[in-house]
């Protein structure tokens, strides 16, 4: 079965997000005083979120990614992924976390049925890392990146938010790593995600920096298939590398007219943008997998043709941006 919204866009892929707690503060993600976290009795169960991955998976959705906040600071996280794995049509699992616990859990991870993982790191010093994670060790997330590659949850890509002033300085590093081991380093935008964020019109800066550092370093990217499938990134190999470089540019060259992912946020909404307030919660469908899936359908149906945000901050439509921070949303 294929899974279409109203502009005709296949999705197949299903983010979840399972709880918006997490054991960093990133200036980005959230203010200085964190967030107001969401009750726990207000997240949903495990048992709920399996019967959205099953209607989900009888539409059509095959890929699975588990986000947060941080997902593994959510008890029996490896539970649900034993579950998830289990669905008859899922063939992808995933997950984004800051790495900081995966060493704890990783190969319980992988004996459940994780895949791969993605994990934030946006930069390779360790008082930078403090600063920007507000509390973060960065041999932690160190430790997370050799115990992915370990148990082979490939490819393991590391999600780096160019920053200007902040990180922006790294960049060679970040492509020096690239050629040392097998990591598939993506650059991401600066996105200004909720109203807590008041420091992205003097941080945001485009990934063709990113491309102007390499070719002055005298390092070629070469366009590549994406590793591990599709996704938003545009995939660079440099010759002689053990691992890859991808860009994501949601601002200056968003990817919305392929864009094939749908969310389900930890309080039980789903989202077909990340941008858009435009919401609807499962609770009261969760009896009826067929109204579940009618439901998936309506979302989908409404979601907009491209997110409108611009580089300086601000949405050329009507309709304003999520005030959701990412933390809430899942990224």
């Amino acid at each position: 079965m294929i899974l279409l919204d109203g502009q005709g866009r296949k999705h197949d892929y299903l983010r979840i997000s399972v709880t918006d707690r997490c054991n960093l503060r990133c200036i980005y993600c959230m203010g200085n005083d964190g967030i107001e976290q969401t009750s726990h009795d207000q997240i949903l169960s495990y048992e709920d979120i399996l019967k959205v991955v099953s209607a989900a998976a009888e539409l059509g959705i095959s890929k699975i990614r588990i986000t947060g906040g941080e997902p593994l600071v959510r008890k029996d996280l490896v539970d649900l992924i034993k579950m998830i794995a289990a669905v008859p049509g899922i063939k992808d699992l995933a997950m984004t976390t800051n790495g900081t616990l995966l060493p704890r859990y990783v190969e319980a991870l992988k004996k459940a049925g994780l895949n791969r993982v993605n994990i934030s790191l946006d930069t390779l010093n360790a008082d930078k890392y403090h600063k920007i994670t507000r509390c973060g060790k960065f041999e932690d997330v160190i430790k997370g990146i050799d115990a992915s590659l370990h148990y082979d949850l490939n490819p393991v890509k590391l999600n780096t938010v160019l920053m200007k002033g902040i990180n922006d300085d790294e960049v060679l590093a970040f492509l020096n790593l690239a050629m040392e081991k097998p990591l598939h380093i993506r650059f991401i935008e600066y996105m200004q995600i909720g109203d807590h964020d008041q420091g992205y019109s003097n941080h945001y800066l485009p990934l063709s920096f990113v491309e102007k550092t390499a070719k002055k370093a005298g390092l070629p990217l070469k366009p590549v298939p994406l590793p591990g499938g599709a996704g938003p990134a545009e995939s660079y190999s440099i010759p002689g590398a053990k691992g890859t470089i991808g860009l994501i540019h949601p601002i200056s060259k968003h990817f919305c007219d392929s864009c094939n992912r749908l969310r389900l946020t930890s309080e039980g909404s789903l989202k077909a943008c990340l941008y858009w307030q435009d919401e609807k919660p499962v609770q009261p469908f969760l009896s009826d997998k067929e109204a579940l899936k009618n439901l998936i359908r309506e979302v989908l149906c409404g979601k907009p043709v491209e997110h409108k945000m611009t580089a300086d901050g601000k949405y050329g439509s009507i309709n304003p941006g999520t005030m959701r921070g990412m933390s809430k949303t899942g990224g």
